[in-house]
C-alpha cells in the first residue's frame, strides 16, 4: 500500500501504529508496513490460505519447500491445489491434471489429505475467534470476520497482523488478508498481493480501486455471466457504472441491482457467526484407469461408504437420502438418488443402498470416477432407530 503522510499506518511484523509517512518500520525495521487513510476504523477482513493444501505438505515436506507441488491424483482427475510455483507454469486449480503435467511436467503431485487439512484447518479457525467476536466460515481455508465491537482494546487492523503472525509461526502456513468496508471488498482486497498479503480497500477509494478490474472480479460474476457482460462492451467493473441499470435487470433480472451495487463499492450484506452446517456429506474417487464392471467399480465404491459413514459419525449427522455419482469415459456424470426407510450412519447400510443403483447403471460403459454423497442430512439421534427395516432404494430421476 502507498505511504502518505496523511494516513494511519501499521507495521505488520512488530504491530507499531502510527500516522504519518513510514517506508520502513522505525521500531523494528521492518518494510512490511502498511498505509490507509481508513486503516484505523474498517473491522471488516476477508482471510484467506496461500494455496493450503500445497502449503501444508510443503510444511510436512520441507524438501519440496522450492520445489512445484500440485494436489489432486496423480495421472487423472483434476488439480486441487497447486502452489505458487507450479502458477507460474500455467497451472490453475481445477485444470485437468494431464493438462497440468504437460505443463509442469517436473511437478510433485501428491494425493489429497482430506483429514489433515481439516486438522490443520480447525486450529486456524481458533486463532481467527480468538481474534475476531464473529468468525463467517467460507470453505476449509478461508472465512469472514467481523472485528467490530464497543469492548475492543486495539484497531482491527492490528489484531489481523496478530493473526496473520500467529498462523504462519505457530501453524507453520501463510495467510492473504484484506480488510475493507464490507464483505464484497475485503474478499477482493484479500486477492490482492497474494501470497502472504494485507490490503485494504475502504469507502474512500474503493471505485478507485476496483475501476480498472475485469468485471468477473465481482462476486457472482463467472465464466458464462462474465462472457454475456463483456458481450455487451462491459469488460471492467468501471464499465456498469455508466451502463443503464434498468436494461441490465431486463436482461439478467433483479441480481443485476446487486451487480451495480457491487460496483459501486456496496454491499449490506452481514457477516454471520459460527459455522455453516454442512447439508451433505460425500467422498469420490477418480480411478487411475476406466473400469467398467460391477466388481471393479464396486471395490472402489465400498470404502468410500466407509468413509462417508465416518463423517457422518463425526458430524454426529445421519442420511436419510444417498445420492449416487458417476462419471463416464467421456466425462457425462450420472447422478441418481435413493431414499432410505430410515436415517443410517452405518456403513454396511450406505454400501447395500447403493449397490443396486450402481448395478443397475452399468451397461458395458467404462468409468473414471464413482462417488456417494448422505443428503437430507438429520441429527445423529435419529440414526437406525431399533427398529430399522432393510434400507430400500427409491429411485428418483436423474439430476438435470
Amino acid at each position: 500500500m502507498a505511504k502518505t503522510d496523511l494516513s494511519t499506518w501499521l507495521c505488520r511484523d512488530c504491530g507499531l501504529l502510527d500516522t504519518g509517512g513510514a517506508g520502513t518500520c522505525p521500531k523494528c525495521g521492518s518494510a512490511r508496513v502498511l498505509s490507509h487513510p481508513e486503516l484505523g476504523s474498517l473491522a471488516i477482513a476477508h482471510v484467506d490460505c496461500d494455496a493450503f493444501y500445497a502449503s501444508v505438505e510443503k510444511r510436512d515436506r520441507p524438501e519440496l519447500i522450492d520445489q512445484p507441488v500440485l494436489i489432486g491424483g496423480q495421472t487423472r482427475g483434476v488439480v486441487a491445489t497447486c502452489c505458487y510455483i507450479a502458477r507460474r507454469y500455467g497451472v490453475r486449480s481445477a485444470m485437468p491434471m494431464g493438462r497440468a503435467l504437460a505443463l509442469c511436467p517436473d511437478a510433485v503431485v501428491i494425493r489429497p489429505n482430506m483429514e489433515k487439512y481439516k486438522q490443520v484447518s480447525a486450529q486456524i479457525r481458533e486463532f481467527m475467534r480468538a481474534a475476531a467476536p464473529v468468525v463467517e466460515p467460507v470453505s476449509i481455508d478461508e472465512a469472514y470476520l467481523d472485528l467490530s465491537g464497543p469492548d475492543r482494546s486495539e484497531p482491527p487492523a492490528r489484531s489481523l497482523a496478530r493473526l496473520s503472525l500467529q498462523v504462519e509461526r505457530k501453524i507453520g502456513v501463510t495467510v492473504s488478508i484484506g480488510l475493507g468496508a464490507n464483505k464484497m471488498l475485503a474478499k477482493v482486497a484479500s486477492d490482492l498481493g497474494k501470497p502472504r498479503g494485507f490490503y485494504i480497500i475502504g469507502a474512500t477509494d474503493a471505485m478507485a480501486v476496483l475501476g480498472p478490474m475485469p468485471i468477473r472480479t465481482l462476486p457472482g460474476v463467472g465464466p458464462v455471466m462474465a462472457q454475456k457482460l463483456e458481450a455487451l462492451g462491459l469488460s471492467k467493473i468501471a464499465d456498469l457504472l455508466t451502463a443503464k441499470e434498468d436494461d441490465l435487470v431486463f436482461r439478467f433480472g433483479i441480481w443485476a441491482r446487486r451487480l451495480v451495487g457491487f460496483a459501486h463499492g456496496q454491499d449490506g450484506r452481514k457477516i454471520g457467526g459460527g459455522s455453516r452446517k454442512s447439508v451433505t456429506i460425500g467422498a469420490e474417487t477418480t480411478f487411475n484407469t476406466d473400469l467398467a464392471s460391477l466388481d471393479e467399480i464396486g471395490a472402489e465404491l465400498r470404502p468410500l461408504c466407509d468413509l462417508v459413514a465416518a463423517r457422518l459419525v463425526r458430524a454426529d449427522m445421519a442420511a436419510s437420502s444417498l445420492t449416487l455419482k458417476l462419471r463416464r469415459a467421456d466425462w457425462l456424470t450420472i447422478t441418481r438418488a435413493c431414499k432410505l426407510h430410515d436415517p443410517t450412519r452405518l456403513s454396511e447400510t450406505i454400501w447395500q443402498s447403493v449397490l443396486p443403483v450402481l448395478a443397475g447403471e452399468l451397461d458395458g460403459s467404462r468409468f473414471r470416477l464413482v462417488g456417494v454423497t448422505a443428503t437430507q442430512l438429520v441429527p445423529g439421534r435419529q440414526a437406525d432407530p431399533p427398529d430399522l427395516f432393510q434400507a430400500v432404494p427409491v429411485l428418483t430421476p436423474p439430476h438435470p
